[in-house]
Formats: C-alpha cells, sequence, structure tokens
C-alpha cells in the first residue's frame, strides 16, 4: 500500500511521524512523507522519502515563542497579542497554495493520508478530494472534552473547546475557502475538526491514557475511532551517549535538564542558573544543549553539557528531568520512573505541566519565571520519597516505546485497508 505523512513543527512533532513511516517502510509499503524544509534530512535519515513542506521552520519559531511569552505575561494586552499573532501566522498565509499543492500531488493514488496537528485542516481538505481515509495524531486531547479546562466543569469544559473551534473555524473560514476552492470541494459549513470526526477519520491519541484520568471513559463512544497508542519516539542514539553513560557512572546520579530543539533566548543564563541552584543542592547536572549553543559556556565541574543523547537510556539512571515539557522528553521521562519539573514555553507545554502535576510525580512552572531560587524549590519538591515512589508507579503503566509504534501502525494499516471513505 502507498502511505503519505505530512506533519509541520519541531522535531518533536515530525519524529512521531517519521517513526511510524519507518515501521511501515520496513512492513514493505510505499512511504511518503512531507515535513518541513529543515527536517527533510531528518525524515530521509530514517528512510522514507520526504518532500518540503510549508516554510521554514526556522523562520516561524522566533515569532511562536514571542507569542506565547506575551499571552502568559500580558495577555489583556489584546492589539499587542493580535499583532504578534499575525507574525506567526503570516509565513503560513503566504505559502497555502504550495501547502495544498504538495500534498495534492503526494496523495495521489494513496491508501491512506496521515497528519500531524498542525496543518490537519489542509490534509482534511486534500483527504476528501482524492476520497481516501484520513488518520491524524493528537499529541495532546485535541477534540473537546471535560479534562482541557480544569478549572471549569466538564460540560463547560467541552462547551468552551467546542466555541474556541468555532471561533478558529471562522477566523480562517477565508483561508480554508482558498483551500477547498483549489481542490473544487463544496463550501464547508462547520469546523474542520467536527467534520473529520463526522467521516469516521482515524484520530491517534499519541499519548498514554493514564496521562489524563478519566478521559478514555468521557471518550468511550469513540474509543476505535480515537485509540490511546503511547507517546511516538525512535530512541534514536546520541553522538555522545558513551561519555554520559560514562559520565554518569562516575558519580552520583544527575538530575537532567534540556530544552528541546527551540533554541533559548540566553543559554549562558540558563546554564548558570543550573550549575548554581545543583551546586547548592549538591547535585549532579547533566545538560542536553540541543538547539543552544553552550559550546562556549563556562560551567563547574558537577556539570556536563552534551548536544545530543538518547533520553531512554539516560533518564533511568537520572534522579530527576527537568525541560520544556515537550511530548517526547515527557514521556521518556514518565516511562524512565523519574520525578519531572516542566518549565514550559508553549501552550501544550504547559498543559503537559499541568499534568505532571496532577499526576503528583514533578511539578510546572513558566520557563519565563523561573528563578534559582524557584528552581531549588522545585528540585527539593520533586526529590521528596513520595514524587519518586509515585513516578516509579506511574511507569509500570506506561507503554513501551517499541509497542506504540507497532500498535500505530497496525492501526493505520487496518484503516487503509477497509478502502476509501
Amino acid at each position: 500500500m502507498k502511505f503519505v505523512l505530512a506533519s509541520y513543527g519541531t522535531r518533536g512533532d515530525i519524529e512521531p511521524c517519521v517513526a511510524v513511516g519507518r515501521e511501515l517502510l520496513h512492513r514493505g509499503h510505499e512511504v511518503h512523507m512531507a515535513v518541513p524544509p529543515d527536517l527533510v534530512s531528518f525524515a530521509e535519515a530514517a528512510g522514507p522519502t520526504a518532500v518540503p513542506y510549508g516554510p521554514d521552520l526556522q523562520a516561524v519559531l522566533d515569532a511562536h515563542r514571542n507569542f506565547w511569552t506575551h499571552f502568559f505575561r500580558n495577555f489583556w494586552k489584546v492589539r499587542e497579542t493580535i499583532e504578534l499573532r499575525r507574525e506567526v501566522v503570516e509565513p503560513f498565509l503566504q505559502c497555502w497554495k504550495d501547502i495544498i499543492a504538495t500534498l495534492t500531488s503526494l496523495a495521489e493514488g494513496a491508501d491512506l493520508l496521515f497528519t500531524g496537528v498542525n496543518f490537519e485542516d489542509a490534509a482534511g481538505n486534500v483527504a476528501e478530494y482524492h476520497d481516501i481515509p484520513l488518520a491524524t495524531l493528537h499529541l495532546f486531547p485535541l477534540r473537546a472534552n471535560g479534562q482541557f479546562v480544569p478549572f471549569l466543569p466538564a460540560p463547560m469544559s467541552r462547551s468552551a473547546m467546542k466555541a474556541a473551534e468555532w471561533i478558529a473555524w471562522r477566523n480562517a473560514k477565508k483561508v480554508e475557502g482558498v483551500q477547498r476552492g483549489e481542490l473544487a470541494l463544496p463550501k464547508a459549513t462547520s469546523p474542520s475538526p467536527w467534520r473529520l470526526t463526522a467521516r469516521g477519520c482515524l484520530e491517534i491519541q499519541g499519548y498514554d491514557d493514564v496521562c489524563f484520568p478519566g478521559l478514555s471513559a468521557e471518550w468511550a463512544q469513540w474509543s476505535e475511532q480515537r485509540p490511546f497508542v503511547g507517546a511516538l519516539t525512535m530512541d534514536l542514539p546520541g553522538d555522545a551517549d558513551d561519555e554520559v553513560a560514562a559520565w554518569i557512572a562516575a558519580g552520583t546520579p544527575p538530575i537532567f535538564f534540556g530544552f528541546g530543539s527551540l533554541p533559548m533566548a540566553s543559554g549562558a543564563k540558563t546554564l548558570a542558573m543550573i550549575d548554581s541552584a545543583c551546586a547548592q543542592l549538591g547535585e549532579r547536572a547533566l545538560v542536553c544543549a540541543a538547539g543552544t549553543d553552550l559550546n562556549d559556556v563556562p560551567r563547574s565541574d558537577h556539570v556536563k553539557v552534551v548536544g545530543a543523547m538518547n533520553y531512554a537510556t539516560a533518564f533511568p539512571a537520572c534522579r530527576a528531568v527537568v525541560h520544556h515539557g515537550g511530548l517526547g522528553t515527557t514521556a521518556a521521562g514518565l516511562r524512565a520512573g523519574v520525578p519531572t519539573v516542566i518549565l514550559s514555553t508553549d501552550l501544550d507545554q504547559t498543559l503537559w505541566g499541568r499534568q505532571v502535576k496532577q499526576l503528583k510525580v514533578g511539578t510546572a512552572r513558566r520557563f519565563s519565571e523561573t528563578t534559582e531560587k524557584t528552581l531549588v524549590t522545585d528540585l527539593r519538591t520533586v526529590l521528596d520519597p513520595q514524587y519518586v515512589a509515585r513516578a516509579r508507579e506511574v511507569a509500570t503503566r506506561m507503554t513501551k516505546a517499541a509497542d506504540s509504534v507497532l500498535a500505530t501502525a497496525d492501526l493505520v494499516e487496518k484503516f487503509a485497508g477497509l478502502g476509501r471513505r
């Protein structure tokens, strides 16, 4: 069969689709991918062929970070919020026709189109045009539910999410009208999420149901349409894995620090904060620089900095993990059974921070509000034996990474085999 997988975002958004694409390729299927121009080589290194999709990622990352930082600090400044949001959206508006053209061409003759959250509406329109099954991958509960807005009763939370979907669609209606016009599709009369669910699209939940207690019961009527598979990662080796293992073995278990592929605004300041906080606590720090250049930043002997590493092998040897709250890193920490501190910069990261607090396996706050004092306090909190014990217990209920990928590949194979719908 021919599968087309399209995803846009940082590596944390792309890796789940690449993991599934690689497994489908191993099963003998024809696999094509559409990913951000910056990540074509990453996708193709795993095996599937890939084409560029959407604007250069680096062009939108800074605007994205600036918007969410402003939103959480000054959400009442409506005019500035709208302007910053416009800076995020503008690059995408400029290439909507190219996005549709790329997907339309790639999906010609496909048995199934698989898409991430970003550009889900565009993929839905293309799948409708080709009359092929659509599978979507959600990295947090995207469809209306009673869990997403914790300070509201469940019915009000669901209503609020439905209202937000309607407002978002009304704001994007003109753009989607262009998309559907290019494909000669009928004019849409309701938000894309509503149409996709009504069409019976497969809405794969790429996280474990244990992370959102009560959600699987709430969605019981959609249990086959919204299966929980666990986080989809490839657990790729890093160049420094042997070096990291040797450093960990040479001393006491360290605390891990990492902030994803999005460069930090001030890496030197952050590293100094980590250095000082761990010195106060008598702890060692293992820092994964990832998207931030820390090569020339001074650090103490109790701090080890590497560019990239395999979280799955290192995390079980750590006392705790401190990170930005991306799903892949969060899942790696939960699977390893170690407590977590999430210092979020984005909306979905804030959501995952809230969930680790609810699960009592860690704590969270905004990265922009973090200081040396708060970091010390948060670390003392999660290093308490109660958090350690709870983290180990939750780990026993997490799906193994390899099983998540196999289950997802099984689902999309079966869904594609049902034929065009």
